[in-house]
């Protein structure tokens, strides 16, 4: 192993007992008359349980790793020394979180020179992980099991055959696309609406074949490129470019990429602005 995989290796572990570590406290507010929310400036929930998540997970970054950079959806940047940045986002799915509904997830992710190299997603109430780093794979612990499997995506190539999902369909209206997702719905074999940061996951499990979301932050998608890419899969922005900054993001099981991407470029000549 070379030594940034042995880092890397090093840091993947760091990063899953970081995030298992958050899912008391979060779990201890979750379908609690105790929690406190509020709902933002955009209009997405904010909650206590976010919060006292954030701060357990920065502290135990900044005590780790001290010069890194780490940026976070409650607490904003905290500018660091190295090549290395920490993005955080403690509760994945706020919305499912504040109305009883357990496909929320914590997320950590890591840059390495804008890069990013490594992702961790935990589901608190449903008990499930997966991880991954460059170059070692994509490993995913299911609900209630002990031991970590290879996490792969599907084999489906024909898009009439697909399972396809979305956050919202309202996303789509906000961001310019009204008709795209009820284009690809009209060319997909079936449709869900799994969200957030779970329906990439079941992508990058074999569970679904393609995840749509027109509005994306930084923190919502540096865990999940290397992921999807290391279980095999392709993870863009709507562009199509492979980042995990364009705001935006499509995850697929790699082979439906190029058709996805072929219907959003021909929906973007009728995108409203």
């Amino acid at each position: 192993m070379t030594a940034i995989g042995a880092e890397l290796k090093k840091r993947l572990q760091f990063a899953l007992a970081a995030t298992l570590g958050a899912a008391p406290g979060i779990l201890t507010l979750y379908q609690s008359n105790k929690l406190r929310a509020r709902r933002k400036k955009d209009r997405s929930w904010v909650t206590s349980a976010d919060r006292d998540a954030e701060r357990q997970m920065r502290r135990a970054l900044r005590q780790k790793y001290p010069g890194d950079s780490i940026i976070g959806e409650e607490f904003g940047e905290t500018k660091g020394k190295t090549e290395w940045t920490w993005f955080l986002d403690p509760i994945d799915g706020t919305e499912s979180f504040v109305r009883s509904v357990p496909l929320f997830g914590t997320m950590l992710g890591l840059e390495k020179g804008g890069q990013a190299v490594l992702g961790v997603v935990h589901f608190p109430a449903l008990n499930e992980t997966v991880v991954a780093a460059s170059g070692q794979g994509a490993w995913w612990r299911p609900s209630g099991k002990k031991r970590f499997l290879r996490a792969r995506v599907s084999g489906v190539s024909r898009l009439e055959k697909a399972m396809i999902s979305t956050t919202s369909a309202a996303n789509f209206q906000k961001t310019g696309w009204p008709r795209l997702y009820e284009e690809l719905v009209r060319r997909s074999g079936n449709d869900r609406g799994w969200g957030d940061c779970y329906g990439h996951i079941l992508v990058a499990t074999g569970r679904a074949d393609a995840m749509f979301d027109p509005l994306m932050h930084d923190w919502d998608c540096v865990a999940l490129k290397p992921i999807v890419e290391e279980a095999g899969g392709a993870f863009t922005d709507f562009s199509g470019n492979p980042t995990a900054k364009g705001k935006s993001a499509i995850s697929t099981n790699g082979r439906l990429h190029a058709a996805i991407l072929k219907i959003v470029q021909k929906m973007s000549i009728r995108r409203n602005f």
